[in-house]
């Protein structure tokens, strides 16, 4: 596949603060492989973005859905409460505790 666009390499500080956002603890071998992951999707898009489809018409879904594709609503058994909240950075009474950020009327 010839190189159509210059990459350019994500910076590690943003694969770093991604890795925060999702509270991941990552390697430096780790965040070096997804800072050269992301730099090959990034440059994968850019090149979708050269492709002239202004003759494609729009459409919602690539294929026609035939029916009802939903699976039936089944009740199972959910996760433990304990596993569900392991990683929140704050829990209150088993529940994830976040600050406010509607201010109530008076």
């Amino acid at each position: 596949m010839p190189e159509s666009t210059a990459r350019t390499q994500v910076p590690i500080e943003d694969v770093q603060h991604l890795a925060w956002l999702a509270r991941l603890s990552l390697t430096e071998a780790e965040i070096a492989k997804y800072a050269t992951d992301l730099t090959n999707i990034l440059h994968h898009v850019a090149r979708l973005n050269e492709v002239d489809v202004s003759n494609i018409e729009p459409t919602a879904m690539a294929v026609e859905a035939e029916g009802n594709v939903v699976r039936p609503d089944v009740p199972r058994p959910s996760m433990p409460q304990e596993r569900i909240i392991a990683n929140a950075a704050d829990t209150e009474s088993g529940a994830f505790r976040v600050r406010a950020i509607l201010e109530e009327s008076a």
